[in-house]
């Protein structure tokens, strides 16, 4: 099996600085109001279950004793919890949570964020971690992948 190259920066660090981008969009570079109080309030819901989402699905890592670092050899395939409905809830978590803030937030340039984190976590870490699993668990990771989708 191939080994895969370290990243620099692990998707938290990725997240942590989408997380500033869409403060520093909403507080220095605002473009339009669009969405006023109580339906900013649904932002705080999205954010809360993107939280949640993501406690759980770090759970079943820890639950099964398996790394949680991506490219790491994994001990085993987790295929149930959240991992019944999306192949990566982890990041969904961290996707649900950066539009919930952004929705909180109630402007438009914070927007632009999600798209690109979304980008950049498909192509820098999903697509090779794919290929790592499909190299290690082989016709199970086949099979898992033609019945869950990768976001939702």
């Amino acid at each position: 099996m191939a080994q895969l190259r370290r990243p620099r920066f692990y998707p938290p660090i990725y997240f942590l600085f989408a997380l500033i981008g869409i403060l520093i969009l909403h507080y220095f570079f605002p473009v339009g109001r669009w969405l006023d109080w109580p339906w900013r309030a649904i932002g705080i819901v999205i954010l809360a279950t993107g939280f949640t989402l993501g406690l759980v699905a770090a759970g079943e890592f820890r639950r099964r004793e398996t790394t949680i670092t991506p490219f790491e050899q994994s001990r085993t395939l987790i295929t149930d919890g959240p991992y019944r409905f999306t192949r990566n809830p982890l990041y969904l978590s961290m996707t649900l949570m950066l539009i919930g803030l952004a929705l909180t937030l109630g402007t438009l340039s914070p927007l632009i964020v999600t798209p690109v984190f979304v980008w950049w976590i498909t192509t820098r870490f999903i697509v090779l971690e794919e290929r790592h699993l499909d190299e290690q668990f082989g016709s199970r990771y086949a099979a898992y992948k033609s019945q869950v989708r990768r976001w939702l």
